[in-house]
């Protein structure tokens, strides 16, 4: 019978872990609750094992299997799953702040209801994994894959996405504020009703997504939005400077203050002039046809529009203002006399 390291310390204050151990590798499925581990137990097999409750405190499971393992509301404060794989695994309602995921293999994992608040998942394989009501402020994504997972309402303020790959996950009703998603790639992906303020979509693959109703105010908007959907989303003072729209929809949306510099809307749907004259555009803003573009100068929009230039000129001519009198030449100074006197 394989043991487990004689790192695998038991810190319970009521139950020995050595027996439990054994008894897991013995093959039992049942785990007793509220047993605690620490030290490591690097490329354990814990597949299909009741861990719920488990408390996981500062323990090395680098490489371990936790394939179809019951995790819920473990927790698994500062300990290290690199590389393990938790295929299926249930850790919903868990605690793991601070625990590095780097490289595992979290697919069609349930991570519902998580407290994930700086976790590292980088490199980390979360496809179709469901994170739904998780919160992560700060967590890492970066480089994970996170195709077609579940993110819905769950709280994700300023987490890095950096070359994630997000295609066709849902991410609705997120709170994401200054969330970093240089890099990723998010077509096909729904963001409806997402609140993404100050948000950085930089240089992302964004075709299809639907970012309808959605907050991107302030947000970093330069990358490809092919197709994408903006219905009634609030785009005040965004960045879209240099980004690709085409057959992107802004039907209702708000662009007041937006930056649309070198923008290319030309293949934009729903764009009215009205939005582009809250808006800030350069020579280089290629929109639909129609469209008229104008400048931005110190935070004011100077619009060019010359149908508006000629219809203020109609009014001024029809009620012109009468010209006032000119005032009053001032009088002639009074003759000077002059007094000759001669000698008598």
């Amino acid at each position: 019978m394989k043991r487990l390291s004689p790192l695998l310390a038991a810190t319970a204050a009521l139950l020995a872990i050595a027996p439990i151990a054994g008894r897991a590798w013995a093959g039992e499925k049942e785990i007793p609750r509220q047993t605690s581990f620490g030290g490591s137990c690097v490329k354990c097999d814990l597949s299909g094992r009741n861990l719920s409750n488990a408390r996981i405190i500062g323990a090395n499971f680098s490489g371990a299997m936790f394939v179809g393992a019951v995790l819920r509301d473990a927790k698994f404060h500062a300990s290290s799953f690199v590389g393990a794989d938790l295929t299926k695994a249930d850790l919903s309602d868990a605690a793991m702040t601070g625990a590095n995921f780097t490289n595992a293999n979290l697919s069609s994992a349930r991570l519902r209801s998580t407290e994930a608040n700086g976790v590292v998942f980088a490199s980390a394989n979360l496809t179709r994994a469901d994170l739904s009501d998780s919160e992560a402020t700060g967590a890492n994504f970066q480089k994970a894959i996170l195709v077609n997972a579940v993110l819905k309402s769950a709280t994700l303020r300023g987490v890095l996405f950096d070359q994630a790959d997000l295609s066709h996950a849902q991410l609705n009703d997120i709170d994401a504020q200054g969330a970093n998603f240089t890099r990723a790639k998010l077509s096909g992906a729904t963001l409806h009703s997402a609140d993404l303020r100050g948000a950085t979509f930089s240089r992302v693959e964004a075709g299809g997504a639907d970012f309808s109703d959605a907050d991107l105010t302030g947000a970093n908007l330069t990358g490809d939005f092919n197709r994408a959907s903006f219905h009634s989303a609030d785009m005040t003072a965004a960045n879209l400077a240099g980004g690709d729209f085409d057959g992107a929809d802004f039907r209702d949306a708000d662009l007041s203050h937006a930056t649309l510099n070198g923008a290319d809307l030309s293949g934009a749907r729903g764009l009215s002039q009205e939005q582009l004259d809250e808006a800030c555009t350069d020579p280089r803003t290629r929109l639909p046809k129609g469209l008229v573009s104008h400048g931005c100068l110190g935070g004011l929009h100077l619009t060019i529009h010359r149908e508006h230039e000629r219809d203020r000129d109609r009014e001024r001519t029809r009620y012109a203002l009468p010209t006032p009198p000119a005032p009053p030449a001032p009088p002639a100074p009074p003759a000077p006399r002059y007094v000759i006197t001669t000698p008598r």
